[in-house]
């Protein structure tokens, strides 16, 4: 079995993987066209983020078992099409968050201080020592806006240099942050009382642009602003715009919308503007870091079977893989869905496991399922580490087994509680290996958990799925499929539509506008 080594990983890690002793082939300035040529000759496969691991690379990997990325994330792989070829996908999380959370609080002393301009200024030889007046962090509040591992070590930090640290993060519970001494409060509040705001969220749909012209609005006069996680997260236009109408004292980032950022990006003019090119991972023991974890997963996986730092596929042995491997898809689409429709700040999770599937090894099930439920707002949660970012959150998960079945050979039923009250999802499996969603909140029906859905709540009145229907007709789109429940006539119904692309958000909400139609949400699965 031979592993392929790309982009430079560090010595370090090679050196792990020919102590164990596993063929290695180390080209670190590999080309796209070059690595697809000679992808059908690996069974391993580590990158970085120099080279992008897509669907054609996949497609011609025919003894590839596993692809690793040396690093946070696997956004230059395609995880979907290793998944259905059955490739494990790996990363090393945990090798850059002490370096990445310690280039953030650089980032804001520099700000506070002004050192880099400060630096350019002596640089041209002067001495402007009154035009670069700074802040104190003591007796500052710091905003920090997702409290996954990175934001965490942000947040502790700041609290040595007695800075007040109010924190946002629809996961983590207020009990679960007062331990850590972080105050929890909603994104508008925080928006308004913060001095400096640092976001750490993942790039998805709900966080792209979380802070642009309207949440600037809502911030305190002078804030001073630091991105070190994803570009996209920062409106870099509205940003830009703020700070030269003195809305906003100062930003620094590290990441951007397009890197590297091209000459026309605004923010490159600005001097109360701190740039630097993605460098939140860039120390050597950041480097060593991820590179020794890898490598010794890749050791785990070759020579002993054992899976860790998978981000699509369970820590499971490969013959407990083949029995539960159904009920862990079902699992995953039963908490996506309600993580999307349900899932805000989440207290409590509650799965009941009755029939057949209770005499399974549950646990990577509810792996599954949390890692659904929780995955569409924190960044690299899968079925590996899910139950310890519930734990992370205070988020209270249980489960209990029956084997006596009820209505299905097997059903499993997820509860969860949040602040607002509660909500239940219910699936089963047909003919032991196809999904389907079989229950929500006591409406029954038998629904394919799959794509672009239409979750929709409506008065039971005749005409109003006719309405709906031509609606969405009407924008261009076809409905594939059509799902329907209800419990009594003339009460509530409920309607779980698969649509073969998803809406804008001007339709949904003209959708939502209709006559007798209460709730309209949209799901993909």
């Amino acid at each position: 079995m031979k592993i392929l080594v790309c982009d430079g990983l560090e010595n370090a890690g090679v050196e792990i993987l020919l102590s164990a002793e596993l063929s290695v082939d180390v080209r670190p300035e590999i080309t796209h066209d070059e690595l697809t040529k000679l992808i059908p000759d690996y069974s391993g496969l580590i990158v970085r983020s120099k080279s992008v691991v897509d669907a054609g690379i996949i497609d011609r990997s025919s003894r590839l078992r596993v692809i690793g990325r040396a690093g946070t994330g696997v956004d230059n792989i395609d995880v979907t099409a290793a998944t259905r070829r059955g490739i494990v996908v790996m990363n090393a999380a945990e090798g850059n968050t002490i370096t990445t959370a310690e280039h953030t609080f650089a980032m804001l002393m520099a700000l506070a201080r002004q050192i880099p301009q400060a630096t350019g200024s002596m640089r041209q030889g002067k001495w402007e020592k009154k035009r670069f007046l700074g802040v104190e962090l003591r007796g500052k509040s710091l905003g920090v806006v997702g409290l996954g591992r990175i934001g965490r070590a942000v947040a502790e930090r700041a609290s040595c240099f007695g800075m007040a640290v109010l924190g946002y993060d629809p996961y983590f519970t207020k009990d679960a942050a007062s331990k850590i001494g972080i105050e929890m409060i909603n994104l508008d509040d925080l928006f308004a009382a913060a001095d400096f705001i640092t976001v750490h969220t993942p790039l998805t749909d709900e966080t792209r642009g979380i802070i642009n012209s309207a949440s600037i609005e809502k911030m305190k006069a002078g804030v001073r602003i630091i991105n070190c996680a994803r570009g996209g997260l920062v409106d870099e236009a509205a940003l830009a715009a703020a700070i030269r109408a003195g809305r906003v004292a100062g930003a620094a980032l590290d990441v951007f919308e397009q890197e590297p950022p091209g000459s026309d990006n605004p923010l490159l003019g600005i001097d109360q503007v701190i740039l630097t090119p993605h460098l939140g991972a860039s120390t050597e023991e950041a480097q060593v870091g991820v590179a020794t974890i890898i490598a010794e997963q890749f050791v785990d996986y070759f020579k002993r079977g054992a899976i860790r730092g998978a981000v699509n596929v369970p820590s499971v042995t490969a013959e407990t893989l083949a029995a539960i491997g159904p009920y862990i898809a079902l699992g995953d689409k039963l908490g996506l869905f309600q993580g999307q429709v349900f899932g805000h700040d989440i207290r409590e999770v509650h799965i009941e496991y009755s029939g057949e599937v209770a005499e399974q090894d549950t646990g990577p099930i509810t792996q599954a399922v949390l890692a659904g439920l929780l995955g569409p707002v924190i960044e690299r949660v899968n079925m590996v580490n899910a139950r310890l970012v519930a734990d992370e959150r205070g988020i209270k998960v249980s489960e209990s087994l029956s084997r006596k079945a009820r209505d299905f050979a097997s059903l499993i039923n997820v509860r969860a509680v949040t602040a607002d009250g509660q909500s239940e999802i219910a699936g089963a499996l047909m003919g032991r290996r196809d999904a389907r969603i079989v229950r929500i909140n006591g409406f029954s029906l038998e629904a394919i958990p799959k794509g672009d859905m239409l979750f929709i709540l409506n008065n039971d009145v005749p005409g109003v799925l006719g309405r709906i229907a031509t609606s969405i007709g009407d924008l261009g789109i076809n409905i594939g499929r059509l799902y329907l429940g209800r419990k009594k006539i003339g009460e509530n119904a409920l309607a779980l539509i698969q649509i073969d692309q998803p809406l804008s958000a001007g339709d949904l909400t003209a959708l939502c506008s209709l006559r007798e139609v209460i709730s309209v949400q949209q799901v993909k699965l």
